[in-house]
């Protein structure tokens, strides 16, 4: 079972750093981003235009699609959710 948690622990990682550089969050550090906090809204407070170009992000770094909106909600929001999803439907 820690081999998949070792997995996801290093998968939420990557993501923190890689929506940091994608979205030039420049005064966050990867350490400073809960894996269980909000993306948008309260947490990050990242918008909906920050929402596509993660889904975008996605689609080229894993060649997973998110089409429904309703879906991307529920997986864009934590980093948890976001890593449990790819590890589940991705490939990197």
């Amino acid at each position: 079972m820690s081999g998949k948690n070792d997995k996801k622990a290093e998968l939420a990682h990557k993501l923190k750093y890689m929506i940091i550089e994608r979205l030039e969050l420049e005064d966050i550090n990867p350490e400073e981003i809960p894996d269980d906090s909000p993306i948008f809204g309260e947490g990050l407070g990242l918008d909906s235009l920050a929402a596509l170009d993660l889904v975008i992000l996605l689609e080229k770094e894993f060649n997973i699609k998110i089409q429904d909106p309703a879906q991307a909600r529920k997986i864009l929001s934590t980093i948890d959710t976001l890593a449990e999803y790819i590890l589940s439907h991705g490939s990197d």
